[in-house]
């Protein structure tokens, strides 16, 4: 099988920290989701994930004004220059200083920075060019006596406005002007978050932390004649705006206060054009005033914590939050008061995940109790089931898709309906335990789940919720339950025993076979024919068994495999250190022929496991970020204070800036799901929690501790002919193709193996000649004459040519198909996944069509009616 998969998406994460931004054309939103950059299409309804990763957390985005570059700022100042159309990293560089605010000028000819308390302005490099030194200094500005927390760009790029935590405002010129010198704006008794200017520029707006707002305009000369040096004439209307703003003398016109007692401004943003401030407080509560006037048009609340980033379309129609605390992202429209979009990630860490049979949603769990399922094609969440009160240990769908099982530490298994989205069925015990591990047989009528205090298995019936049966054997902890996926009514568990069992659940004999393991078990996983029993265990070991026969039939010693990493209380070096290092998910490929494992680690690893051998395909390193534990392979000596102290062990939330983050509100001993907080300080270890393969075999998605990483195969770019000679070109297809040899060109065009000349030679056949073709082409081109008419029928409008195509196919070709059902898996699940799309977009659709005719008869029958009644009222009138 291929092992080309390329990251794709990032679905379990929607916003971690920094600013969210809109496009110029208002349609998409910009998240940072830890290294990475989200981007949500919000007509559209799907959102993507740049490939480009930064080193550590990203802390500033921003967007040139035409949408071709973005620059990306993480935590350590370090800066990528990316190419936002292609994702493609065009340069580097290092501000060398933590970045509060990062700006385009709305020309797009400079980039403004904040470097503590100055402010760098750097020139744009140019991106259809490629330089040695592409980054180029304007100048750098002085005057604040503390870091500066924002900028702002006046319309025509020639100045802007910073804010610092020195409570003042100033306003600067990006070129040298003669008798200039940069204005302060005093009086605030807080940090100013935000300073702008109004459509005019005849007015600047400044906000502060404590909730004041001041309205700045021009001074009025007095009526004394005052002609001290200060003194500057009011500007003309015949100046320019720009030389209005530089040599206006600003006084405060105006003071308001938000009023909300207890609670500090964290985030604004301003609209010009319509003159609107949207502020973001730190209990969770957003307002919308209308400037000059002050008039508050309205105030809600969405969040139980503080509102970190707001955004506003370049329209002005949605306003756009990101609350960090618990992983928030909404876009809210004011003037309809409705949300165009609502996403939130798992608050803890994610623990588990299963695709559902047709592989276009995937379900998570995670240690805040909740069940998420995700839309694949679009990235976002659609339902969110809370049932749970404590973390979520494991998931799995029925064989239809329609009934979804998890279970918790709660001492509950639940089943929710997919169709009507609810818990129709609550599993318990009869004594209360705590479940780990979940498994639901090929008939989706028993469910089984191991536990972690009375090492049982429950078995219950899902159609009555009775428990069918208690299998006990074990003498710790089970860790990992799975059905044979062939039907022979065998269930496998895996304990900390050190011994995997295969129970006989509903034969006569109930037989027990035991298989013993050098080590704890972690995961366990059936081959998809069910005759092969994968087994991974403490050591790093990946024990293979024949279920048939009781024998081991392989061994594979992974623990140096998935190795990697130094963490940052470690003493040993990482390339001696693989202690701890063992695989906790597997899972086998559609086919069988590969196992895919990831652990403890950065690391995710695919196997070759095909007549024993056990060979090491591929390495998934799913995350380059610094600000995880355990990514970097040598710690890095500049980290390492005079005291031999690693200075990203010292806790130092006492000394952030704000109030609430300053206060530990933990309890003495408390332990969250999330880790140990009453260590020194709590770093999240980046590590794979559970892998699954999708049943379409195109993809493989990854729980971690960045989110629901999702991996797919991309054969856009890849040349890759099947049998190519030297006669064989584009040109020598579309000959054939014109003289009207259809087969012929269709099996040169597989043999070529380029998308569009396949789609070019796959639509010019005859609709009269499908059956025909399908009939004759050559099996060895069965396969790839699937793939691609599931992918077609997935984006072409042309659907009952597609539907045509498979029926041919499926009828002449059944048969071969049949009888090699496990190595065709995949291809056969993807045409399914496209046929379900199909049926679903179109049931839709007639619906719609039926309720709109129905609505235009029935205004029919009204009218008519309506004209009766009027010519009963005329006649008796006249009569």
């Amino acid at each position: 099988m291929k092992a080309n998969y390329q990251f794709s998406n990032l679905c379990g994460t929607v916003y971690r920290q920094g600013n969210v931004l809109f496009t110029p054309d208002g349609n998409s939103l910009l998240s940072p989701v830890g290294n990475r950059v989200s981007v949500f299409d919000l007509v559209n309804n799907k959102s993507r994930t740049l490939l480009f990763q930064n080193r550590k957390n990203i802390s500033r985005i921003a967007l040139s004004p035409d949408a071709s570059v973005l620059i990306s700022v993480d935590e350590g100042g370090r800066a990528l220059l990316v190419n936002f159309k292609r994702g493609v990293v065009l340069h580097h560089i290092n501000f060398q200083k933590s970045v509060n605010d990062v700006s385009f000028s709305p020309d797009g000819k400079y980039i403004a920075v904040t470097h503590d308390s100055h402010l760098q302005v750097w020139r744009t490099p140019n991106h259809l060019v490629r330089e040695f030194a592409p980054f180029t200094l304007h100048r750098t500005y002085t005057g604040h006596h503390n870091e500066i927390l924002s900028i702002q760009w006046s319309s025509d790029s020639k100045c802007f406005l910073t804010t610092s935590r020195d409570m003042t405002a100033r306003l600067f010129t990006l070129d040298p002007l003669e008798g200039f010198r940069p204005k302060t704006f005093a009086g605030h008794r807080d940090a100013v978050v935000g300073a702008y200017f109004s459509s005019s520029g005849k007015c600047i707006y400044t906000i502060s932390r404590d909730g004041a707002l001041f309205t700045w305009k021009a001074k009025v000369p007095d009526d004394d004649g005052d002609s001290s040096d200060d003194a500057m004439p009011v500007p003309s209307e015949s100046t320019s705006n720009f030389e209005s703003i530089a040599t206006t003398r600003w006084g405060v016109h105006e003071r308001h206060f938000f009023n909300f007692p207890n609670t500090k401004v964290v985030c604004t943003s301003f609209h010009p054009s319509s003159s609107l401030v949207v502020v973001g407080f730190s209990n969770g509560v957003f307002g919308l005033w209308e400037l000059p006037a002050f008039t508050n048009v309205h105030t809600l609340s969405i969040s139980q914590q503080k509102i970190t980033s707001v955004a506003i379309s370049p329209s002005g129609e949605w306003l756009a939050f990101g609350a960090r605390t618990l992983g928030q992202l909404l876009v809210w429209e004011w003037q309809s008061e409705s949300y165009i979009l609502k996403q939130q990630g798992h608050f803890f860490d994610m623990n588990t995940l299963s695709y559902a049979p047709d592989g276009q949603t995937v379900a998570t769990g995670g240690d805040d109790g909740k069940v998420k399922v995700w839309a694949v094609h679009s990235g976002f969440c659609f339902v969110t089931f809370a049932d749970h009160a404590a973390p979520v240990m494991d998931v799995a769908f029925a064989k239809q898709g329609s009934v979804l099982f998890s279970a918790s530490l709660d001492g509950t298994i639940r089943a929710f309906d997919m169709i009507r989205y609810r818990n129709f069925r609550t599993f318990t015990s009869p004594s209360p335990v705590q479940f780990s591990a979940l498994a639901v047989d090929p008939s989706a009528e028993v469910v089984a789940a191991g536990s972690t205090d009375s090492f049982e298995v429950f078995l219950w019936s899902v159609q009555t919720g009775k428990l069918l049966d208690i299998l006990t054997g074990h003498e710790a902890p089970i860790s990992s339950l799975a059905f044979c996926p062939s039907g022979t009514n065998q269930l496998a568990s895996g304990s900390w025993d050190r011994t995997v069992r295969v129970w006989n659940v509903f034969g006569r004999s109930r037989a027990v076979e035991t298989f013993s393991v050098s080590s704890d078990v972690l995961a366990l996983a059936f081959r998809p024919d069910g005759a092969e029993l994968a087994v991974s265990t403490l050591d790093g070991q990946i024990s293979f068994f024949d279920v048939h026969s009781g024998k081991q039939t392989n061994l594979i010693e992974g623990r140096k495999d998935i190795s990697g990493g130094r963490k940052a209380h470690d003493r040993i070096a990482a390339a001696n250190n693989s202690s701890g290092k063992a695989f906790t998910s597997l899972v086998y490929t559609a086919d069988g022929t590969c196992i895919l494992a990831g652990g403890n680690s950065k690391y995710v690893v695919l196997y070759d496991v095909r007549e024993g051998e056990g060979v090491l395909v591929k390495k998934f390193q799913i995350s380059e970020n610094l600000s995880l534990d355990g990514t970097e392979e040598f710690l890095d000596n500049r980290r390492i204070n005079s005291a031999g102290i690693n200075v990203d062990l010292i806790d130092d939330r006492g000394d952030a800036s704000d109030l609430e983050d300053r206060i530990d509100t933990t309890l003495p001993g408390a332990v969250r799901g999330a880790g140990d907080m009453s260590v020194r300080k709590y770093r999240q270890e980046v590590r794979t929690k559970c892998v699954r393969f999708s049943p379409t075999g195109r993809a493989w998605a990854a729980a971690s501790t960045e989110g629901l990483l999702i991996y797919s195969l991309d054969d856009t770019i890849a040349f890759d002919p099947f049998d190519l000679t030297i006669d064989l070109t584009p040109q020598s297809v579309l000959d054939v193709l014109s003289q009207g040899e259809y087969l012929k060109a269709l099996v040169l065009a597989f043999r070529l193996n380029e998308k569009p000349i396949i789609r070019r030679t796959y639509e010019s056949v005859p609709r009269s000649d499908i059956r025909l073709i399908a009939r004759q082409i050559p099996v060895v081109y069965i396969v790839a004459l699937l793939r691609f008419v599931a992918e077609h029928t997935e984006k072409s409008p042309h659907l009952e040519f597609d539907l045509i195509w498979v029926r041919a196919i499926l009828m002449s070709h059944g048969s071969y198909l049949k009888d090699r059902s496990g190595e065709f898996a995949p291809v056969l699940r993807a045409v399914q996944k496209a046929l379900v799309d199909v049926e679903q977009s179109i049931s839709s659709l007639c619906e719609e069509n039926t309720f709109m005719m129905l609505f235009l008869i029935d205004q029919s029958k009204m009218k008519n009616a309506e004209e009766e009644s009027s010519g009963d009222v005329e006649m008796d009138t006249e009569s």
